[in-house]
This record gives structure tokens, C-alpha cells and sequence, in this order.
């Protein structure tokens, strides 16, 4: 990761768990890193509860948490982030603590580094109880913030039929992720012990990448409008 300082532009990430960044929008972030956006990530958890133990099994749950921490540091390198934090909470646990806690959290940091474009889940289409709660949290703490814009992240293409999730076209933005497919695939890889069950992560790399799709598509949460093919105004 950098350790750099720069003055540009900022993108904030929150997550619940190490992967999510990489495995649902992992071109977005390496195109804005790569066009020197200051990209930071924040996984709410590390992870240690995650059923996937490595193909064939070499972890455990005592050892989880730390494995999944370095691979989310190497699959951060490969993405170009510019800083990765942790909020330490215990994974699938994200629900049950203190809401306001969190709420206050997520919004000091996002008073520290000064986002102009904020990343989380969507409260009800997360897809996991940690993601859910993790995005509420992160979408009240952006109303206070009341900078830049925020958009909830969206699996594949499942957006390219919003009206099934009660969105209309112009409630999403989508970006051209295919010049940075390859540090997406890297990132993938990083995940070992999570994408080794999927075989094709480790087929040769035009096989691989094949499996990719060009665009990563975002749905809006605030109304700020930039270009459709663009997260920044």
C-alpha cells in the first residue's frame, strides 16, 4: 500500500469482511487507485468466523483471523489502496453492537480523511447480516457527513434489471472496469484461502478473466449526480 501522501481525490470503502472489496468491486477500486485517487478501505471484521478454511482445509478458527488479515493486506497492494483500516469487531457480530457506537465511528473517520465519494452495502440487499448492518451504519453516518456522494455496491450484474429491486436506470452508476481486470484476478488471488474453492480463479489468466464482466455497477444513495459511467463528480 502507499504510504505517501498526496492531495486528490478520495474514496472511502467500508466493508464488513476481508474480501468484499476485492471480490465484488475490486476493478472499481483499482481503476480510481490507479488514476491516483486515494483509495481507503475499512473491514469491519477479519473474517475468523468465515466457513472456508483453504482447499484442502490448512487453517483453523484460532489461526482465521490473522491469515485473512495478511491476504486482505496483499490483495490491498494489488489493488493500488492507498490505506486499509480495521474497526476490530468481531465477525457476524456486526448487528448486535452498538449501532450509535458504530454510527459515530464511521463518521469521525469519514471527518478524518474527507471522502468525496463513500462505498458501503446496502442495508437490505447486503446479501449477510454483517453487510446489512455494516451499511446502515455507514449510510447514517454519510447523512451527517453530508459530503460528496454514496453509492451501495451491487453483485455481477444483478443491477442491470433494477426495477426488480425497486431502482430505475438512472439510480445507477456503473464503471468500466476492463483495463484492470488483472489486478482484480491478483486480488482474487490474494484471497487464498477463500478463492481456492473456486476453481476458476486458478485456471491460466485469459481463462480466468474471462469470467469477469467489464462493468461494476453501484447503486446511488445520495443525490449527488455525477457522470453515469463515473463515481466522481
Amino acid at each position: 500500500m502507499n504510504t505517501q501522501h498526496t492531495m486528490g481525490r478520495k474514496l472511502l470503502a467500508v466493508f464488513a469482511h476481508p474480501d468484499d472489496e476485492s471480490f465484488i468491486c475490486g476493478g472499481t477500486l483499482a481503476k480510481y487507485a490507479a488514476e491516483g485517487v486515494e483509495v481507503t478501505v475499512v473491514s469491519a471484521t477479519r473474517g475468523e468466523m468465515g466457513r472456508r478454511m483453504g482447499n484442502p482445509p490448512y487453517l483453523n478458527r484460532e489461526t482465521l483471523a490473522a491469515a485473512r488479515e495478511i491476504e486482505l493486506r496483499q490483495a490491498c497492494d494489488h489493488l493500488g489502496v492507498y490505506e486499509l483500516k480495521f474497526l476490530d469487531i468481531r465477525d457476524k457480530t456486526v448487528e448486535f453492537i452498538n449501532e450509535k457506537l458504530l454510527i459515530g465511528r464511521i463518521e469521525e473517520l469519514m471527518r478524518e480523511l474527507q471522502p468525496e465519494v463513500v462505498l458501503t452495502f446496502h442495508e437490505t440487499l447486503g446479501g449477510h447480516p454483517d453487510h446489512c448492518a455494516i451499511g446502515k451504519a455507514t449510510t447514517a453516518a454519510f447523512r451527517r457527513y453530508k459530503q460528496g456522494a454514496l453509492y451501495f455496491v451491487s453483485f455481477g450484474d444483478m443491477m442491470l434489471q433494477p426495477d426488480k429491486y425497486g431502482y430505475t436506470a438512472g439510480d445507477i452508476a456503473r464503471v468500466d472496469v476492463q483495463e484492470h481486470l488483472k489486478a482484480k484476478l491478483a486480488a482474487f488471488r490474494a484471497h487464498r484461502c477463500q478463492s481456492e474453492l473456486m476453481e476458476w480463479v486458478w485456471q491460466r489468466d485469459d481463462k480466468a478473466l474471462r469470467n469477469f464482466g467489464r462493468y461494476e455497477y453501484f447503486i446511488r444513495g445520495s443525490q449527488s449526480q455525477p457522470e453515469k459511467d463515473s463515481l466522481f463528480s
